[in-house]
């Protein structure tokens, strides 16, 4: 699964795709004080991005794509 759900922290590793959208929205409804971590992505779907952007919380690890960090992470950083 591209997303793992660890107690407070949600770990995307590699693709991310559309399929995790729903599923994440509900874990990040139903956790107090969510972490996400995107250092391990190399895509992200607009369907997550979307969802991401919607929860508006800080992104507690920042993606090491080079794509990722450039043109999403500026969408993320302003709420």
């Amino acid at each position: 699964m591209p997303i793992r759900f660890e107690d407070r922290t949600a770990r995307f590793e590699g693709a991310c795709t559309v399929e995790e959208a729903i599923p994440l929205a509900e874990w990040l409804g139903a956790v107090e004080d969510p972490r996400l971590d995107l250092g391990a992505c190399t895509g992200l779907h607009t369907a997550l991005l979307q969802v991401l952007v919607a929860a508006g919380r800080p992104i507690a690890v920042p993606p090491e794509d080079a794509f990722l960090k450039g043109w999403v992470m500026p969408v993320l950083g302003k709420r």
